[in-house]
């Protein structure tokens, strides 16, 4: 590990020396740049309706002063203005609507507030030092349903009563202690002899009786034990209460320094548990309110729960002994459930070795599960709409007329809209092409599905509206770039955030309709940034050796000079996109290489295999190997940069920052004749180091899939080069 920072550091103070050879020509500076937002402009963000739709609320900061405030905008206003105190503390609240949506429900620091909506009248129903959260509507709306600690209670709107629903305890019962056969023995003895005895035995036996006969009936304690409970939800028929335990990770934390403390002295900053460490567990209770009894829901009726994984065949090729099932059914988590109007129950299932998701009906009363749809993937199920490596649902819900389910998958290798009749199993798809569904809604009138796509092309996202029955994709916004849109409560207008690949994100309003001409609410760019004429960069693709046509972002030099230097930059996060027609999330360094093509540097701006924004298989093209074909699309770039654009091969330098810094390591270690040099910022060195959500993914965990780790990790690289 020493050898792999020792190299990095020389291998930037190579970079720097060579740097201050030569002066900058640019109007920019480091220095400029750096300030980010404090340079750039404070763009809005969290963007939210009032009930009524006439008014959007929004964080900015257009002074700069040293937090972000609130701001609203009428309709018809054409400058936004602050909110005072008292209107950010009663700004509107996220809340669970009503069927007719004439009401909503929600918590405000940890209170339970009440909101008729056509008035706007607000009622505040707790006031308490507990946290009331998570509320809904009973199935009647009689009740409001809501959460306080472990514990689920319900409140009464016409009388106010309250109820609670369940008893969680963590622990466990007290047990009275066991007679031994003796003791049992002379007790027998003593009521068959004494009959005082036995009189007195019955008398207490019936006080007993009469008095639990008397008292109010209480929800059955549920001891979990050491486990945590969570995701409480009571059925629509008021019968059944489903929920969560989860037993949390052993794993040992990894413990930071922090050498820049107020204090003065070094502190430990908390981090996640390493790759392969032991993990949290789950298990789904079902709560019988009626007969008062619960059960924890049996995995091994879920349809190939003991399939093992087929890379850890070639562990055992061969070997008689290696069968492809388990003996005990895999790990899972059980995420729902999801409730029809009538009350049909599904749930979404994950397998915790991130191999396969199910969607599946749930019979809550007998605790029983049907397959709707299977999606298992050899690498790892992922996508836009179908969740990942954070365990969320994905994208479902019911259709209107209660038979339905939808639902993204990545069946034809792109994320897009299906629809599974729970009764007979029929699906359907509601789109189809290359391209990605990145979200999906139904309307509030459920009339169509409110859709973001990159329809287009995978450099622009667009809002679309699809009908119920899907085909072809009706687009609303029509700017190229990114289109990222708050609809308004009765979905009559759009609140866009939009930006381009030159142009930080503003806030735009628009009819929710196609056509509509849309206005500008924000100015945020500073008037020292929008003294610089910030290139657009040219969207480019190039053939990688495997025959794949690889997508760019190129800036140029207007006169660019033959034998000219280059640099490769090599975004982090693995799965992302920089490569589109909107302001960048990596704006420092697009800032960066404006400067850099000012010096006469061309820079090449790659979407590397594991991007996100072009389907199941470049996001899992880098399966068991990171460094593969992730690298060989950086070291064809430079071949794309010689042959095409005639660059000094001599000439070429990469850099990036985290999964970036992995990648130049990997290009310096395995290829380095190709860079001449690099720079690797908070790189990864050895993944059987990093965290076990994302890299589980990707390389499954050192002890199963060691090969992977070695293939994938730079410091088994370090004897390639010379030091």
């Amino acid at each position: 590990m020493k050898y792999a920072v020792g190299l990095t550091f020389l291998l930037l103070s190579s970079m720097t020396l060579q740097a201050q050879k030569v002066s900058n020509k640019s109007a920019l500076s480091i220095p400029q740049i750096m300030q980010g937002e404090r340079f750039v402009g404070y763009s809005p963000s969290s963007i939210r309706w009032s009930e009524d739709s006439k008014t959007i609320y929004f964080s900015w900061n257009p002074n700069q002063d040293t937090l972000r405030s609130w701001y609203k905008i009428g309709l018809t206003q054409t400058e936004p203005e602050a909110l005072s105190l008292e209107e950010e503390l009663n700004l509107p609240g996220r809340g669970v609507y009503s069927k007719d949506r004439s009401k909503k429900i929600f918590t405000r620091n940890g209170d339970l507030f009440l909101e008729q909506r056509e008035t706007g009248e607000i009622q505040q129903l707790t006031n308490t030092v507990t946290r009331e959260s998570n509320p809904s509507f009973s199935k009647d709306e009689a009740q409001i349903i809501y959460q306080v600690g472990s514990n689920l209670f319900s409140w009464d709107l016409a009388t106010s009563a309250l109820k609670q629903l369940t008893d969680f305890k963590t622990g466990s019962a007290r047990k009275s202690p066991s007679k031994s056969d003796y003791k049992t023995w002379l007790e027998k003895d003593q009521l068959e002899y004494f009959g005082i005895l036995k009189q007195r035995k019955e008398v207490r036996e019936l006080r007993t009786r009469n008095n639990k006969a008397r008292e109010a009936k209480r929800p059955l304690t549920i001891y979990t034990g050491n486990k945590s409970v969570s995701n409480q939800q009571l059925s629509p028929d008021g019968h059944f209460v489903t929920f969560q335990l989860s037993r949390r990770s052993t794993g040992n934390g990894t413990e930071v320094p922090n050498y820049v403390t107020e204090s003065g002295f070094v502190e430990d900053i908390k981090a996640r548990s390493k790759v392969g460490s032991p993990q949290s567990t789950f298990e789904f209770g079902i709560y019988d309110i009626e007969k008062d009894t619960f059960f924890i829901l049996d995995t091994k009726q879920i349809e190939g729960i003991y399939d093992k994984p087929a890379y850890l065949a070639s562990y055992h090729k061969g070997s008689e002994e290696y069968k492809s099932t388990y003996s005990d059914p895999r790990a899972v988590i059980i995420l729902g459930p999801y409730y029809s109007t009538e009350g049909q129950a599904v749930v979404v299932v994950r397998s915790l070795d991130n191999k396969d998701r199910w969607i599946m009906s749930l019979d809550v009363a007998a605790g029983k599960l049907k397959t709707l749809d299977w999606q298992h993937d050899e690498a790892w199920v992922g996508g836009p709409g179908v969740g990942g490596w954070n365990f969320f649902g994905g994208t479902i819900g019911w259709m209107p007329n209660d038979q339905e389910v939808y639902f993204q998958s990545e069946a034809t290798g792109f994320s897009h809209l299906y629809t599974v009749n729970v009764k007979t199993g029929d699906k359907k798809a509601l789109t189809n092409g290359k391209y990605e569904i990145l979200s999906a809604e139904l309307s509030h009138d459920k009339s169509r599905f409110h859709i973001t796509a990159n329809a287009e092309g995978p450099a622009e996202q667009h809002f679309y509206h699809l009908p119920l029955a899907g085909g072809k994709l009706a687009r609303i916004t029509k700017e190229v770039g990114n289109n990222d849109v708050t609809l308004s409560p009765d979905e009559k207008y759009l609140a866009i955030r939009y930006s381009y690949s030159n142009k930080p994100w503003e806030l735009y309003l628009m009819e929710n309709k196609a056509g509509a001409s849309r206005k500008q609410l924000t100015k945020s760019t500073t008037a020292e940034f929008n003294q610089y004429p910030w290139r657009d960069p040219e969207l480019v693709t190039f053939t990688a050796s495997d025959g794949a046509r690889v997508p760019a972002r190129l800036y140029r030099p207007k006169k660019a000079k033959r034998n000219g230097p280059a640099v490769i930059f090599v975004h982090g996060a693995g799965y992302l996109q920089n490569v589109h027609s909107w302001w960048s999330s990596y704006y420092r360094e697009y800032m960066f290489h404006n400067i850099l093509v000012d010096n006469g540097y061309t820079v090449l701006d790659i979407d590397y295999r594991g991007s996100a924004g072009y389907g199941r298989n470049w996001r899992t093209g880098i399966y068991r190997f990171m460094g593969g074909k992730d690298l060989s699309d950086q070291v064809d770039g430079a071949k794309y940069l010689v042959d095409e654009l005639k660059i000094d091969p001599d000439r070429i330098g990469i850099y990036g920052g985290s999964y970036g810094g992995f990648i130049t390591l990997m290009g310096l270690f395995t290829s380095p004749g190709t860079f001449k040099a690099g720079a690797a910022l908070r790189s990864v060195t050895d993944w059987a180091h990093y965290n076990h959500g994302y890299t589980s993914n990707i390389l499954n965990t050192p002890v199963l899939d060691s090969i992977a780790y070695r293939k994938s990790s730079p410091i088994y690289h370090l004897s390639l080069i010379h030091i």
